[in-house]
């Protein structure tokens, strides 16, 4: 049974949410009339088919046929459910989600994860007062001096020191009445061998707390100060602790990566704090794994462009590489940060200061010139095997360029860089653009949808039209359905729209987006969002709409002279003489039908 609640809040959200700055800040769009084109997200496209109407709260693609409201794109682009994306996007807009009944398990896990996030607090204070208020931090305090951590720094991260100790944590924490389970669950600490208790899993590391985007604490990541392996140390997977998921300073970047546009994605946490603390707040950095989709999504919530400054040595290189294949098919603006002579951002800024990197920020390079400038570096193109591989390895990002004009250009600044004829570089590229031999060699993600081929006709189009002005009056059903009953339309996805439409206009309710999601079948709101997206090619919409009822009254009309015709011929070859008053109701269609 709906709430009324919940309805007021899906309300809500709908009327706050502008699908227009929604999709563009995940489409590039261009206006054309009422419409805004781009490359659809959902498959792959060079000629944009893409569509969103604002003042109708629609959008649709015309080449994989993928339709709906605001709430329908979201689900799609983030791989949702439909009320998730309702609830993702309620949280952007900070609108609270209604209270609901829920379920015992439910209650349980919400009361562990909230226990947990307070351990998680707790153990932040505790490794905070241990540097800067103990003589434990005195080791702590001068690695992050060494490293021109300042103070302030310091207390903006809550950055903190594990003491040299084996169970210093755990015994403090268990006086606290603080259950053994949750300093496990937390992964704060781990049973000894011999189950004689706990020990602490941070011992003698400076500690960085790490916070989800609300600012809560769901983790730790710990520096050695020396030498020693392994080198860093995160808080296990637990159920707060998901670092794919994961980017670290988020929780303080993000209104910044709004306001600059682009988000900058460092290594590690260490560089985040560098990079942070020299003034660039939009800065996040993943947690000691690889770049992923789910990270890339969370950017692209807040900013279109995303800019990777990884280490400039070879494995940072090769992570940077790894990353631009994750991200180059989100339609995201991707550029690289050359640190020109330091291994890390952190060293960089050490060395150079503040100003230095920021001008390195302005110098970013797009996707296809770092690339460019990756295999030069990486192959021998004196030599035409060289020049083959090189060529091989630039296809990939080449046949992500969407605009023709930007892609030429690149096509012959290659083939002037390899000493090849444009041609070849061409033909080789519609070559792995039709996914020959070279497909493989740098991965990209796989399109959510395919291109459909639909069969489409004049009488599909009267349907769509009328369709469409019924959702503008809903009163006009009735007038539909005085010219041919709604189950005399043909096409039965057509169908089932107008029946739903029928059913609130005697309900006395206007259709809303957020309704028809509800009800209807994924092709029925698909085709309703064609129907509102479309454009009626110069018509009037009354003059469309007349001269649509009367091409879906002349099918309907068909339908029923073929189904006479047939009842009038079997009742003739069965000797019933009720076939003359078919005949005459033949003759009547078809006279009818002459007339339209």
């Amino acid at each position: 049974m709906r709430s009324e609640r919940m309805d007021e809040f899906v309300e809500q959200v709908r009327s706050q949410s502008d699908i227009l700055n929604v999709v563009q800040s995940y489409v590039p769009l261009k206006r054309k009339g009422n419409r805004y084109w781009g490359c659809c997200p959902f498959h792959n496209e060079k000629t944009p088919s893409f569509s969103v109407v604002p003042d109708k709260g629609f959008f649709y693609c015309f080449g994989c046929h993928a339709g709906g409201n605001v709430f329908k794109f979201l689900s799609m682009i983030e791989n949702v459910t439909y009320f998730e994306a309702i609830k993702l996007q309620a949280e952007k807009l900070g609108i609270p989600l209604p209270e609901r009944q829920r379920t015992p398990e439910e209650v349980a896990r919400e009361r562990e994860m909230s226990d947990l996030r307070k351990v998680n607090e707790m153990a932040r204070d505790f490794f905070h007062n241990c540097l800067t208020m103990t003589s434990y931090g005195q080791a702590g305090k001068a690695y992050f001096a060494g490293r021109s951590i300042s103070m302030e720094t310091i207390e903006e991260f809550k950055l903190g020191f594990a003491p040299n100790a084996w169970d210093k944590l755990s015994t403090a924490f268990s006086k606290r009445g603080v259950k053994q389970e949750f300093l496990l669950a937390s992964g704060l600490a781990a049973e000894r061998n011999n189950g004689g208790g706990l020990y602490d899993r941070f011992r003698n590391r400076v500690i960085i707390p790490i916070a989800d985007e609300r600012g809560r604490v769901v983790g730790f990541g710990g520096r050695v100060l020396d030498d020693s392996k392994p080198k860093y140390l995160n808080t296990p997977e637990t159920i707060l602790f998901n670092k794919r998921k994961l980017l670290f300073g988020l929780d303080r970047s993000h209104r910044a990566i709004q306001q600059a546009g682009y988000a900058i994605v460092v290594e590690g946490y260490m560089d985040a704090i560098s990079v942070f603390g020299a003034g660039v707040k939009n800065v996040v950095a993943s947690l000691g794994t690889a770049f992923t989709v789910d990270h890339c999504k969370k950017l692209l919530r807040y900013a279109p462009e995303i800019y990777f400054c990884y280490d400039s040595d070879e494995a940072g290189q090769k992570a940077t590489i790894r990353a631009l294949s994750i991200v180059r098919d989100t339609g995201a603006v991707v550029k690289v940060i050359v640190v020109p002579d330091g291994k890390d951002p952190d060293e960089y800024i050490r060395k150079h200061g503040a100003d230095a990197f920021r001008q390195l920020v302005q110098k970013a390079l797009p996707l296809v010139e770092y690339r460019l400038k990756y295999v030069l570096a990486h192959n021998n193109i004196d030599t035409l095997e060289g020049k083959v591989k090189a060529l091989h390895e630039m296809l990939p990002v080449l046949a992500g360029i969407r605009e023709p004009a930007v892609r030429s250009e690149y096509e012959k600044k290659l083939a002037q860089t390899l000493l090849l004829d444009e041609g070849v570089v061409r033909t080789e590229l519609q070559h792995f653009a039709r996914g020959t031999e070279y497909q493989e060699v740098m991965p990209s993600r796989a399109p959510i949808r395919q291109v459909v081929k639909k069969q489409d006709n004049a009488l599909r189009r009267a349907g769509r039209i009328v369709i469409r002005m019924v959702w503008q009056d809903v009163s006009l059903v009735y007038h539909v359905g005085s010219v041919l009953p709604i189950e005399g339309i043909g096409d039965p996805v057509q169908r089932e729209i107008l029946k739903f439409l029928q059913e609130l206009g005697s309900q006395g309710q206007a259709p809303d987006d957020v309704t028809a999601a509800e009800k209807l079948s994924e092709d029925a709101a698909a085709e309703l969002s064609r129907a509102l997206v479309e454009d009626l090619g110069g018509r009037e919409e009354t003059e469309a709409y007349n001269d649509s009822l009367k091409v879906l009254r002349k099918s309907y009309l068909y339908a029923l002279f073929m189904e006479h015709s047939r009842k009038a011929n079997e009742m003739m070859q069965a000797g019933d003489m009720a076939y003359v008053e078919e005949l005459n109701e033949v003759m009547r269609i078809k006279n009818e039908m002459d007339e339209l």
